[in-house]
């Protein structure tokens, strides 16, 4: 009985990895530096806190001048996006590019182009802390 036990698992676990997958899967950013070169700082202690927003910049609008205490990441889904720091520092982003955003670094974001820039975030936070100051 036993044998016939251990015999059926190990040809269950045979056909689930022989079994082919339709999945494809693509590193779209992998990094331990912002878009601007910066190392990214350590985690900060606390309650983790992942927040993902998807964020709508219409055509030829400038976001106002702002910065993220914590790390955070995106994906450009549509549009054209120009991130730019304080210091003048520039990232251009099209529809399908990724971004490791500036952390504690003043900057913003503006939509040269003529259809909205609509991009996904993902904050590493903390608990009750903000991801964005203004």
């Amino acid at each position: 009985m036993k044998k016939t036990i251990i015999y059926s698992a190990v040809l269950l676990m045979l056909s689930i990895f022989q079994h082919t997958y339709a999945a494809e899967v693509k590193v779209l950013a992998k990094r331990t530096s912002s878009w601007n070169g910066a190392t990214l700082p350590d985690y900060p202690r606390g309650t983790p806190e992942v927040t993902i927003l998807r964020i709508t910049v219409a055509p030829g609008e400038k976001l106002p001048m702002h910065n993220h205490p914590v790390i955070n990441a995106g994906v450009l889904l549509t549009g054209e996006l120009i991130v730019t720091t304080k210091s003048g520092k520039r990232l251009e982003l099209k529809a399908g590019d990724s971004i490791v955003e500036v952390v504690e670094t003043w900057h913003y974001g503006q939509n040269p182009g003529d259809q909205p820039a609509d991009i996904i975030v993902f904050y590493a936070g903390i608990k009750d802390k903000p991801v964005t100051v203004k």
